[in-house]
């Protein structure tokens, strides 16, 4: 068995082999040619056809794994990346991982969890579509906003707010408007090219949003209804928050309580308790997904619209604490009733419990 860490870069990886007994076997770079990284995986398999592998994620991994997978590479360990060092080379990057990946190579091997490394999931190609096409859509909403909050501007510039048709500002009498209002030369043209690049944002944006809708309405082989679906019946979520949340959880079974999906979103506080120093918990760690945080931010408004019980625990809070804390609570409240509906197949209950609940004699609270 042989344990090969891989540094990787766009146009080269620095790799460092160690065999079974821990000794550097083999250091070098190799271009990412196709052809080059063909040559060397065909000289690297012929040392030994077992191997693992560990390599640190970023936005152009899916390549390289796909190619380990062809050369049958026993385990893919795919690991978030420490915090630069101020001795940071690719070859000592890649002598690190080697290190990690051969003292660890037994749990790891067995799936186990090792403390101090954060391992990341590796997602099927169906969740890696599910990711990019709703990450797509969230870019596409804040081209518009960034496009509408620059037509606001020329508005408010002429004072010319006080003469728009309509109360609201997407609506096409006020586009009509906004087409036909008198302006200085510049402004003028402008407001034409706002307005075209608003109508584009549209169309894409409805675009995206049937794919979305397609793809959250699939069926699931296993169960009546998908995960999208599940969370769907919650106050506020639809097809592209519910895609957006569902794509980035995956397999519910990998997080054994409920806690443990807050905490992977990045929704718990984090502590600097050392020695006799017993600090209080601070803000959230923030490590998780920032889009599933942006939506589960955006469904809390809807929630408290239509749960009156949580929103009476929310003002409890806000009382105490104030409105952004008591908001970040109800963040991760969700989350725990999101993990329990999930494993249990049980859709969202207003106002108390789920009915699997009630018949133990629960008296408050939902299922979080």
């Amino acid at each position: 068995m042989l344990y090969l860490a891989i540094d990787q870069h766009a146009k080269q990886i620095t790799v460092c082999v160690r065999n079974e007994e821990g000794e550097t076997i083999l250091r070098r770079q190799v271009s990412t040619r196709p052809e080059k990284i063909a040559a060397f995986f065909q000289q690297f398999t012929k040392m030994d056809a077992q191997f693992m592998a560990i390599l640190e994620v970023c936005g152009f991994n899916d390549w390289l794994i796909e190619e380990l997978r062809k050369w049958k590479c026993r385990e893919i360990v795919l690991i978030h990346p420490e915090k630069p060092s101020k001795r940071k080379t690719d070859r000592r990057d890649a002598q690190k991982l080697a290190d990690l990946l051969w003292l660890n190579r037994q749990r790891l091997a067995a799936g186990q969890i090792v403390r101090g490394l954060r391992r990341v999931y590796m997602v099927s190609q169906e969740e890696r579509e599910d990711r990019q096409l709703t990450a797509l859509r969230k870019t596409l909403g804040q081209r518009r906003t960034r496009t509408l909050n620059k037509i606001h501007r020329i508005v408010n510039r002429h004072n010319l707010i006080w003469h728009y048709p309509t109360k609201t500002f997407q609506t096409q009498a006020g586009r009509r408007w906004l087409a036909e209002v008198p302006l200085p030369a510049i402004d003028r043209l402008e407001i034409d090219m706002l307005l075209k690049e608003w109508e584009i944002c549209e169309e894409q944006i409805d675009l995206v949003d049937r794919e979305i809708a397609e793809r959250a309405s699939r069926p699931d082989p296993s169960e009546i209804l998908n995960a999208t679906q599940i969370l769907m019946t919650t106050p506020g979520v639809r097809y592209y928050s519910g895609l957006t949340l569902a794509s980035r959880i995956g397999p519910i079974e990998r997080f054994p309580r409920p806690r443990s999906l807050a905490n992977y979103f990045g929704l718990t506080p984090g502590c600097r308790n050392s020695g006799n120093a017993q600090d209080r918990l601070g803000s959230i760690t923030k490590q998780g997904s920032k889009t599933a945080r942006f939506i589960l931010g955006q469904l809390v408004v809807h929630l408290l619209k239509h749960d009156p019980k949580m929103r009476d625990w929310y003002r409890r809070i806000k009382l105490r604490r104030g409105s952004k804390i008591a908001r970040v609570a109800v963040m991760r409240r969700l989350t725990t009733i999101f993990w329990h509906m999930l494993t249990y197949k049980e859709p969202y209950t207003i106002g108390g419990p789920p009915p699997r609940l009630r018949k133990d004699g629960a008296s408050a609270g939902h299922a979080a």
